[in-house]
């Protein structure tokens, strides 16, 4: 119930910026473009090693990826090239993050750790064919969005193992980053891959759908009405 309550009171808070940033005539592109500023400065923080600031950043940046839609919706300014824009650039801000990460592990400093740089890599190509994997799905199948490591996902570990992020601590919970580059290394192909199946298994469903409608077709169309068989019935009694 206290949970339900937090959850509750923001989205009031959100609702209510929403509806602020809508009837200002703010241009919903201008958040997106906000947003992603945002996330290239926490790739550069990351970078730096400054974790916990850089989940801050990133915290304000998915803020902006939130209300870009909705106000959209709200002021009656959906787009296509709208919603061209805000894919295109969500690829720009996952990308960012983990390049950060990468430069981060790569640099020769006591956190230096080849596995890590490898991990960061891997995680990237994979979120990047999850998301390629849903874009040239939906030309296909009406929706793919399945899979448990979608954006949102990947953003809230990022966030996690970057405010866990305490150089020097032996608890438990803290320097959490590199477990989570393990979970989104294999998390990404794991998602990729039930991602290509539920289309395979899709398609296989309209296929086999089609063909019956085209069985049945056939089957109808073969098989002679009343007025044929009659004319059938006479010649034969004439002759």
């Amino acid at each position: 119930m206290f949970v339900d309550s937090i959850g509750r009171g923001a989205q009031r808070i959100i609702d209510a910026m929403v509806r602020w940033l809508a009837h200002g005539h703010i241009n919903p592109n201008i958040l997106t473009v906000i947003g992603v500023s945002l996330n290239v400065a926490c790739g550069l923080l990351f970078g730096l090693g400054r974790f916990f600031s850089a989940g801050i950043v990133l915290i304000i940046a998915n803020l902006f990826d939130m209300l870009d839609g909705q106000v959209a919706r709200l002021s009656g300014r959906v787009t296509r090239f709208g919603g061209f824009l805000d894919s295109s650039l969500d690829r720009l801000s996952d990308m960012v993050v983990f390049v950060g990460l990468m430069v981060f592990y790569a640099r020769a400093t006591e956190y230096h750790s080849t596995l890590n740089v490898f991990l960061a890599g891997a995680g990237l190509m994979g979120s990047i064919m999850v998301s390629y994997a849903s874009a040239r799905a939906e030309s296909l199948i009406p929706k793919c969005d399945v899979g448990f490591l979608r954006r949102p996902e990947r953003v809230v570990l990022f966030i996690i193992g970057a405010l866990s992020t305490f150089p020097g601590s032996s608890n438990f919970f803290a320097n959490r980053m590199p477990a989570v580059l393990w979970v989104l290394a294999v998390g990404s192909y794991w998602t990729f891959a039930h991602r290509m199946y539920h289309t395979w298994r899709e398609l296989n469903k309209v296929q086999t759908k089609a063909e019956e409608i085209e069985s049945q077709s056939s089957h109808s169309a073969s098989k002679p009405g009343p007025d044929r068989r009659a004319e059938q019935a006479l010649i034969h009694k004439a002759g």
